[in-house]
């Protein structure tokens, strides 16, 4: 059987730490896969009206660009809505019956697990892989698998304010990344020529 991780979020932009999170899960669990998903409409998060959804998974495709085993996946994008995961979940379930599913979280979404739709059902439907991060407990009464990882305090947050004040991104955000950013002007970059 098929061992394939979801790796879900906004990433507005995709960062190391991503790229980190998705390698260690691998890994760790053997998974034959990881696919970064990125959402359409965030249910913990205001939409950024600035970077549209087809820019997001561009950025993810970029980031992930020569590394196996790391897909990008535009599932929720195309769907469409608000992205919960049980939604996710039991679709692509149903679609492939034949692939165990591993869905991949950060310690800010293990926290918070109480408040996610329908946290009681899906933790029946597939395993939940938690690492920590910096600043937030990661603790939790579901049933999840967290593993340590090698901890880097970075967010798309952070770079966000990086772009927008012109500071360095270098080893942050892949190389194909920032040139995106700059070339597209997210972020408040402005258009920029090498």
């Amino acid at each position: 059987m098929k061992r394939v991780g979801i790796l879900g979020g906004t990433y507005n932009p995709p960062h190391i730490g991503h790229l980190i999170i998705a390698n260690e899960v691998k890994h760790a669990f053997a998974l034959d896969e990881v696919r970064f998903m990125p959402n359409a409409l965030p249910p913990h998060k205001a939409a950024d009206k600035q970077v549209t959804k087809e820019q997001r998974l561009e950025m993810v495709n970029l980031a992930i660009q020569g590394i196996e085993g790391f897909t990008a996946s535009s599932y929720e994008i195309e769907r469409g809505g608000v992205s919960y995961s049980f939604d996710t979940m039991s679709a692509l379930m149903t679609q492939d019956p034949d692939v165990e599913y591993f869905l991949i979280i950060g310690g800010d979404m293990i926290d918070s697990l109480h408040t996610w739709h329908r946290i009681d059902e899906l933790v029946e439907l597939v395993t939940i892989v938690g690492v920590g991060r910096p600043g937030w407990k990661s603790e939790t009464d579901y049933p999840v698998e967290i593993i340590a990882i090698p901890e880097i305090d970075i967010s798309s947050t952070l770079l966000r304010k990086r772009f927008h004040e012109n500071g360095t991104v270098t080893f942050l955000t892949p190389p194909a990344v920032e040139s995106f950013i700059r070339e597209e002007g997210l972020y408040g970059t402005g258009a920029y020529k090498k």
